[in-house]
């Protein structure tokens, strides 16, 4: 996933879906992975460590969402971005 139309073409549940729990999760998931690379460069980076912070927890408040309730659908999800939980 490069850029979020890739990630929203690829978890998306329709046609016109940009803000179900999954692509919210590939999104927040790549955005993630951006900010990860720019602050292992940047270590006194406080606001990206922050906003980073916030990032995963947000994540993780949808992944939780996901599971309670469609359990199947958060199994698929942390495989397809090779999340470990």
């Amino acid at each position: 996933m490069a850029t979020p139309q890739n990630a929203i073409q690829s978890f998306r549940l329709h046609d016109t879906d940009t803000g179900s729990p999954q692509v919210q999760i590939a999104l927040l998931t790549e955005r993630i992975s951006q900010v990860s690379s720019h602050y292992q460069s940047h270590r006194k980076d406080f606001s990206a460590r922050q906003g980073l912070l916030k990032m995963v927890g947000q994540r993780r408040r949808l992944l939780d969402y996901v599971k309670r309730h469609n359990e199947d659908a958060y199994r698929r999800l942390l495989e397809r971005l090779n999340l470990r939980k």
